[in-house]
């Protein structure tokens, strides 16, 4: 009886262990090319995406789906972070977050970044975090 008791407790102890989720953030799948203008960053939402201009900084929320009503692209923030004769492709940079909705913005140039929230409108955002 022991014995079982014992055997019991160590299989529930290592189905607990594998059921524990981390706060990893996302893997992204980014081209080598650093000389591009945009970028596409994936969201933990699979039918949304990032589209950042690496030149300025700005960003639209794109979404897909298979009936065309879920299909659009929005604005998530449609200011240069920088002046035109600043700009340099691949001057700015996505990070994940364990958050599903943030990502950080980095300006690889000046080292200034932002907090990016996407989501439905009036919840979208981009805060300074200088």
């Amino acid at each position: 009886m022991l014995k079982l008791f014992c055997i019991s407790i160590i299989i529930l102890s290592i189905i607990s262990a594998f059921g524990q989720s981390t706060l990893e953030a996302p893997h992204q799948n980014i081209s080598a090319d650093s000389g591009v203008v945009y970028r596409l960053f994936a969201t933990r939402n699979m039918y949304t995406f990032i589209k950042l201009n690496t030149r300025n900084g700005q960003m639209r929320q794109l979404q897909w789906g298979t009936e065309s009503q879920y299909r659009l692209e929005t604005t998530l923030s449609d200011i240069s972070r920088v002046y035109k004769d600043e700009e340099k492709n691949g001057r700015f940079f996505l990070y994940p977050t364990t958050n599903i909705y943030s990502f950080i913005l980095l300006d690889q140039i000046d080292g200034r970044a932002w907090q990016v929230q996407w989501g439905k409108e009036g919840e979208r955002m981009v805060i300074p975090l200088y």
